[in-house]
């Protein structure tokens, strides 16, 4: 009863200092309530910046990757070095085979025996094929079955068409290894990376992207180098399989030549002849 006299004698404040103390009492609050959440944002940029690089370029990001990850990198680097170099000297080997080939064959086709054939055709795997045709005619000298001749040439012929064809395919095979390797190979590095990722988010004891985006992004950027090494390996290995395989027919057709030129000869008479030169020399 006397705490409410004392409540009701207490002289009343005008309703405008009501109002203001009111308003103040609630900034009070607010703040209360936000500084905790303030520092602790404070404290995450902190921890933010310290954990971001200086640097996001990919040499920056190549630097500051794990050691995995920038073996990987290395790796994927030099295979596409290797793509480079195999093709610049396979498209100059293919180049100048095929020149090769095509005039051998234009000179076949005005020839009429093999004795002309050599004199026309000095070098290249054309003129090796008509060596191997002429070896083979030589060791012929002691039987005149014309259809086990040609059977011999033909055999030989074939024989060094493919000598030639693995010559001329030499070191392809490597293209087809960084193509379908590469992109696996950037995966492993990229895995590793995002795992190192995770693990530096178990660390920093915060879920903030900003945090662990540096260390994915070194990752992908194996991804990109291993995709970088196997995309153009692929399309190389694809165009040389069918600058191969052209040269192989331009072969085909040489070695039918050379076919035609020993029936010619052995139809003529002409190796007759000179078996008999041979043994009378003797």
């Amino acid at each position: 009863m006397q705490v409410w006299k004392l409540w009701h004698g207490r002289p009343s404040l005008p309703h405008s200092q009501m109002r203001f103390d009111c308003r103040w009492g609630l900034v009070l609050l607010l703040l209360s309530v936000s500084f905790p959440a303030f520092a602790q944002g404070t404290s995450d940029n902190a921890v933010i910046g310290a954990a971001l690089p200086r640097d996001l370029s990919p040499w920056g990001m190549f630097m500051q990757a794990d050691a995995i990850v920038k073996a990987v990198m290395v790796g994927l680097a030099f295979a596409t070095l290797v793509t480079c170099t195999v093709c610049l000297s396979k498209a100059i080997e293919l180049f100048n085979a095929r020149r090769n080939v095509r005039r051998a064959l234009r000179e076949l086709t005005d020839v009429r025996s093999l004795d002309e054939a050599v004199e026309r055709i000095p070098r290249g795997p054309v003129a090796r094929m008509i060596e191997s045709a002429v070896a083979e005619l030589r060791l012929s000298t002691d039987r005149m079955d014309k259809d086990g001749i040609k059977a011999r040439v033909t055999s030989r012929l074939q024989q060094m068409e493919a000598a030639a064809s693995r010559r001329i395919a030499f070191g392809t095979g490597i293209l087809a290894t960084i193509g379908s390797t590469g992109p696996f190979v950037g995966l492993f590095g990229t895995v590793w990376g995002i795992m190192n990722s995770f693990i530096g988010i178990s660390k920093s004891q915060t879920t903030n992207l900003a945090v662990v985006a540096p260390g994915i992004a070194e990752a992908l950027l194996a991804t990109a180098m291993g995709l970088v090494a196997a995309i153009p390996a692929v399309v190389i290995y694809n165009l040389f399989a069918r600058q191969i395989t052209s040269y192989r027919a331009l072969l085909c057709d040489g070695s039918s030549e050379i076919s035609r030129l020993v029936g010619r000869d052995l139809d003529s008479g002409s190796i007759v002849m000179r078996r008999q030169q041979l043994t009378a020399a003797e």
